[in-house]
């Protein structure tokens, strides 16, 4: 039998610890331990994204794989993940849009979704769940933490269900409340590694980016505002008291809260930090001091000057530390990147090093502030994933050397003996276990 198969299960077995319930590290400890991140994007959040053409449901025999290829992304692999955790990366964010395996009947014939005649179930398929829980799997036995949501179930496109809306909100209520009950209860016994996200980019029925109503005539309106504020903390809500009823584990997990859009607040409008002052973190019931909470923010920018971008990473990072960290509320950045770099083949962007210059400084600033950070795609892209191999090492090189310093991460414990002798168990080509102690030989 391979021995890394072995001790990947013997991980598991550590994981998912079974009927006993433990008290989980902080959510302020789990943020600071899960270093740098990444984002397996496109992947099982991929889907037809309009009502209008539904493509995967009409050109598709709708398998797992047909969703999680969609976007152009093979089938994901554990080798993935295995130099991923090599490279210095202890976490993964694990994007997930459930909408399209949730009862979804369309005509067969047709690019048509009608959501009135044909609303959305509550009960996921279970092959789908399946599918999730083999990856969450995959990114649990290398040691990392693994962050499982709610996605594109949000967003600005007409499939979204989840909207910041108080009509909309009491509409699916039930549906919402009923998704995180399925998910806690099939992940109830894992251990600390595993977080869930309450929800995504959540927006208004407008598709109001950065502040909700920004698309309503004038930039601005305050009921539209005021509903979509209130259906976001009701959501928020929502989602911990129905993952905190299903026990076990979950009575102590760490959960992540989103606020609306998931925005950075850019701006000095009251309209544009609104998304940040009328966030209200919700109670938990098992935890009256709420530690087990986390906030998570996205930030995505233009590239246009080095200097203007670092000031403006300083500026949001000193921002979520002074309104929240020192408040008690840890955060991470669930996603980011630059809007003009990374979008196409950096490798021949006249502005390749300031790029690299400020991905590793974005990823210095937010330890320094405690902040965790999830790089959004890139790093291994479309068919490199299959190999694995990097898309971008230098974007690696540059993620980890701003969490780990210009040498680099060495791992656990570095030796320079011959590999052989610490072959109990073979994780991958360079981390073995011997006697219960972990290696990484370079």
């Amino acid at each position: 039998m391979n021995k890394s198969m072995i001790l990947i299960g013997a991980l598991l077995a550590v994981t998912t610890v079974g009927a006993q319930e433990l008290e989980f590290e902080s959510a302020a400890e789990a943020v600071v331990n899960m270093r740098v991140g990444w984002n397996l994007g496109n992947t099982l959040d991929a889907h037809s994204a309009s009502t209008t053409n539904m493509w995967i449901e009409r050109w598709t025999q709708r398998r797992t794989s047909d969703y999680e290829t969609a976007w152009g992304q093979p089938v994901t692999k554990p080798e993935l993940f295995v130099m991923l955790k090599e490279a210095g990366f202890n976490a993964i964010r694990v994007p997930v849009t459930w909408y399209p395996h949730m009862g979804l009947k369309t005509n067969p014939n047709s690019l048509v979704w009608d959501k009135k005649a044909n609303p959305l179930g509550t009960r996921v398929d279970a092959d789908w769940m399946q599918r999730v829980r083999e990856i969450v799997d995959y990114v649990v036995s290398q040691g990392m933490y693994c962050i499982l949501n709610v996605h594109h179930d949000t967003g600005a496109s007409d499939v979204a269900w989840v909207i910041a809306d108080r009509e909309s909100y009491s509409e699916n209520k039930a549906r919402y409340e009923s998704l995180w009950t399925q998910i806690a209860e099939e992940f109830r016994d894992y251990g600390h590694l595993l977080l869930f996200e309450s929800y995504n980019e959540i927006l208004d029925p407008y598709g109001s980016w950065g502040y909700p109503s920004s698309r309503c005539e004038g930039g601005y309106d305050r009921d539209v505002a005021a509903s979509a504020y209130e259906a976001v903390n009701s959501y928020a809500q929502s989602f911990v008291n129905a993952v905190r009823a299903t026990g076990g584990n979950n009575r102590t997990r760490n959960l992540i809260i989103n606020n609306y859009a998931a925005s950075n607040c850019a701006g000095s409008s009251t309209y544009s930090k609104g998304p940040f002052t009328r966030l209200e973190m919700p109670q938990d019931p098992e935890d009256a001091d709420r530690n087990h909470l986390i906030l998570q923010i996205h930030h995505y920018i233009y590239l246009e000057n080095l200097k203007t971008a670092k000031t403006q990473a300083v500026s949001l990072l000193n921002e979520c530390r002074e309104k929240f960290i020192w408040k008690g509320i840890p955060v991470i950045i669930g996603e980011w990147g630059t809007l003009d770099s990374d979008t196409t083949d950096i490798r021949t962007d006249s502005r390749y090093e300031s790029y690299l210059d400020y991905c590793k400084y974005f990823v210095q600033q937010a330890k320094m502030r405690k902040i965790a950070t999830f790089y959004w795609m890139l790093l291994s892209n479309g068919e490199s994933r299959s190999v694995p191999e990097w898309s971008h090492p230098n974007l690696k090189d540059a993620l980890i050397t701003g969490y780990y310093g210009n040498n680099g991460y060495v791992g656990v414990e570095t030796v320079e003996n011959d590999r052989g002798s610490y072959a109990d168990y073979r994780v991958s080509e360079r981390i073995f276990i011997r006697n219960g102690r972990k290696y990484l030989v370079r």
